[in-house]
């Protein structure tokens, strides 16, 4: 369920093909002055055209993508998205602007590491059969919820059905990962940026494949696909084939030129599903005329709404399903409140006040992204999450760390979702020592399971919409493998988009809206601000959307 964009806010792909060459510049290429900006043409421009109307206006091309239109550049003139703008061949410039700030963090996806009171115990948690499971999968409340454990008796997912990642990476030493990730298919768009990233790890800046500094990826593709080979956990669909397409930087941002690039090697890769667990930076709104926002931010946000509308919809008719988290901004998506969170990166957030008709909250709000929000092993919606009759489309399993008020199991890390995580990382968190041994501290959330061959996987629990998607995309993966036809050019299994969200829907689990259908969370500690209104009837409501998804009936109910 989506709002309808606005005439000339966005507009379909121009009939390009893809190509993107530079993702990083050559040593000493440009002033130490020069900045990076995502230049988008007009609707119906060459690329050749567009390139002179860069150059014209102080920019140098880095990279293109004929895909949709969209170019890479540096510039060292100040005034050069400006100059951008006023082009006739060109849409604008979105600017991405260093001025050190800190690493991105999700609060809510640790709740339970920066909680003042915490239980410990098993929580939620409870027995599971062993048939087809691996030894983590007892603390996996969120596959028996969709009925994920018994699904795989039926359809565990096809090799040839591809999910891509776009994320942070996907640490391809896990065992559990490494068993299902494609090399050939997987891509780095996101260079490290050192004032966010630190210093970069390899020359150019751009991490290999299968490594994943920032964490968030690893554990959303654990979700989906992690092999079940009697080793430590598994996905909802654990034979299919994972696909790391890095978009999001290290620290945490993901800004637009990776992740439109992301989406169209997805598009032409030939991917089947592509999980989208995050929002386009630096804006949580992109509006096309905020009167609270500057001319140059103004244009800025309509670059990014064009640019991204033009990916999706290319991802969408090449034959990829798009799943996105709706987010953690505990709102009805289609009544927003105040922003006060953006921008994000370059420069000090101020408040916006946001006109629903006019601002997009993106990939989420985009074409074609079927909207996931997140429950807790109750079933009730996380405090933390977005929901809104105009954008949600499913329910899924995100995790709820304070769920189960008034009994044993509230505020227990066993009520997030377990995921694999990368050693590094959780190194760097101190969860881990040197050694590679979990610290007695973490021993209630970082998990450690070896082959034997002493291959070891690690993991840990998070929380978030971010959680909840990757359940959706997993069982959207087993839709295709189940009643998708062998491509006779590509290989593999396809099955159109429209005909996976359509059977999504049809076999996710109905669920009413609960009394009162406004929702006080002021028992878990919350403020009146999270209250929340619950729209809608069973078969659609703005907690549930079409219903709790089901892999299940999902793999069992004819198409």
């Amino acid at each position: 369920m989506s709002k309808r964009f606005t005439a000339g806010a966005v507009a379909t792909a121009t009939a390009l093909a893809l190509t993107v060459t530079g993702l990083t510049m050559p040593a000493g290429a440009a002033p130490s002055s020069s900045q990076t900006f995502t230049v988008v043409a007009e609707k119906g421009i060459s690329a050749e055209a567009a390139i002179a109307a860069i150059r014209a206006a102080g920019g140098t091309v880095v990279s293109r993508n004929d895909s949709v239109g969209t170019f890479q550049v540096r510039s060292d003139r100040a005034d050069f998205a400006s100059r951008a703008a006023a082009a006739d061949a060109l849409l604008g410039a979105a600017q991405q602007r260093a001025i050190g700030q800190a690493p991105k963090i999700d609060r809510v996806e640790q709740e339970n590491l920066l909680a003042a009171a915490r239980t410990k115990g098993a929580g939620s948690a409870a027995p599971t059969a062993a048939t087809g499971m691996d030894p983590l999968d007892e603390k996996l409340w969120g596959l028996r919820m969709i009925g994920a454990d018994r699904a795989r008796q039926t359809e565990p997912g096809d090799r040839g059905v591809t999910v891509g990642v776009l994320d942070t990476g996907v640490d391809a030493s896990n065992p559990d990962l490494a068993a299902n990730f494609s090399w050939s298919l997987s891509r780095n768009f996101a260079p490290d940026m050192t004032d966010i990233d630190g210093p970069c790890e390899v020359a150019g800046c751009l991490d290999p494949v299968g490594t994943d500094d920032g964490g968030h990826g690893t554990h959303v593709a654990g979700t989906i696909g992690a092999a079940a080979n009697g080793f430590g956990l598994s996905g909802v669909a654990p034979n299919v084939t994972l696909v790391e397409l890095k978009g999001g930087q290290d620290s945490g941002y993901f800004f637009l030129n990776p992740v439109v690039n992301a989406l169209t090697h997805a598009a032409d890769a030939g991917l089947d599903v592509v999980n989208m667990s995050f929002y386009v930076d630096p804006w949580l709104y992109n509006c096309t005329a905020n009167p609270a926002d500057s001319p140059e931010a103004q244009a800025e946000q309509r670059v990014i709404i064009e640019a991204m509308t033009r990916a999706l919809n290319y991802a969408h008719d090449k034959g990829v399903t798009l799943v996105g988290a709706l987010g953690n901004n505990h709102e009805d998506l289609g009544k927003p409140r105040t922003d006060y969170s953006s921008p994000d990166y370059g420069a000090d957030p101020y408040a916006r006040p946001i006109d629903n008709s006019s601002c997009w909250d993106l990939p989420a709000e985009g074409p074609h992204v079927i909207g996931v929000s997140a429950l807790g092993p109750s079933g009730k919606k996380s405090d933390f999450s977005n929901y809104g009759l105009e954008q949600i489309s499913v329910a899924a399993p995100g995790g709820w760390f304070r769920d189960g008020y008034g009994t044993s199991s509230y505020r227990t890390d066993a009520n997030m979702i377990l995921s694999a995580y990368p050693l590094k990382v959780l190194q760097e968190e101190g969860s881990v020592d040197a050694r590679g041994n979990v610290v007695p501290s973490a021993r209630d959330f970082v998990f450690k399971d070896c082959t034997k061959g002493g291959s070891c996987g690690y993991y840990t629990y998070l929380q978030g919409t971010s959680m909840a998607s990757p359940h959706a995309a997993g069982v959207a993966s087993l839709i295709v493998s189940a009643f998708g036809k062998t491509d006779p050019v590509k290989g593999g299994l396809r099955l159109a988009p429209d005909q996976v969200e359509k059977h999504l829907y049809a076999t996710a689990t109905e669920r009413a809206c609960p009394e009162p259908r406004l929702q006080s969370y002021a028992n878990e500690g919350r403020s009146a601000e999270f209250d929340a209104l619950c729209e809608g009837d069973s078969t659609f409501n703005g907690f549930y959307g079409h219903g709790i998804i089901d892999a299940y009936a999902a793999v069992t109910t004819p198409m």
